[in-house]
C-alpha cells in the first residue's frame, strides 16, 4: 500500500494527461468546425481555427505547428497570433457571411427577441472585427513615408 503523499505525483501526472487530452479534443473539434465553415458560407472558419490554435498551444506543440504551417490557414493564423490582425479580405468575408446568416435567420421567422439578440451580438462582433488592424503595424520610417506621400 502506498502512502498518501506518494500518490500525489501520480494524481498530478494523471491530471496533466487528462487536461492535455481535453485541450487536444477541443482543438480537434474546433478544426472540424473550421473545415465545415470553409464549406458553408454562413459559418465562420477563421475563428474556429484561432480557437483550435489556442487549444493546441496548451496541449500539442506538434498540432500547433501543423496549424501555423498549413499552406492555406497558416498565414492568417500567424497574422492573428503575431499582430492580432485580420486581413481586409477576411473582414469582408466575415461581414458577408454574417449578413447572409442574419438574413437567412430572419427568413425563418424567429421571435423578435431572437432577431434582436442575434443582431446585437453580430453588431458587437462586427465592431470588434472592423477595429482590428489589417496587418503588421507600419514601422516609423514607413509611416512617415506614407504621411509625406499623403500630403503630396
Amino acid at each position: 500500500m502506498q502512502e498518501p503523499h506518494a500518490q500525489a505525483p501520480l494524481r498530478e501526472a494523471h491530471g496533466v494527461r487528462l487536461r492535455r487530452w481535453a485541450w487536444t479534443a477541443a482543438g480537434a473539434l474546433m478544426v472540424l468546425l473550421g473545415i465545415i465553415g470553409a464549406m458553408l458560407p454562413v459559418m465562420p472558419t477563421t475563428i474556429f481555427l484561432i480557437l483550435a490554435l489556442a487549444c493546441f498551444s496548451r496541449a500539442s506543440p506538434r498540432l500547433e505547428h501543423w496549424l501555423l504551417q498549413h499552406p492555406r490557414f497558416g498565414p492568417p493564423l500567424r497574422q492573428w497570433r503575431e499582430h492580432r490582425a485580420v486581413s481586409r479580405r477576411g473582414k469582408a468575408m466575415a461581414c458577408l457571411g454574417m449578413a447572409i446568416g442574419f438574413v437567412a435567420m430572419c427568413l425563418g421567422h424567429p421571435p423578435w427577441w431572437v432577431i434582436a439578440m442575434v443582431g446585437a451580438m453580430e453588431i458587437a462582433v462586427l465592431i470588434y472585427l472592423l477595429r482590428r488592424p489589417e496587418g503588421p503595424a507600419a514601422s516609423g520610417a514607413e509611416s512617415a513615408r506614407e504621411e509625406d506621400h499623403g500630403r503630396q
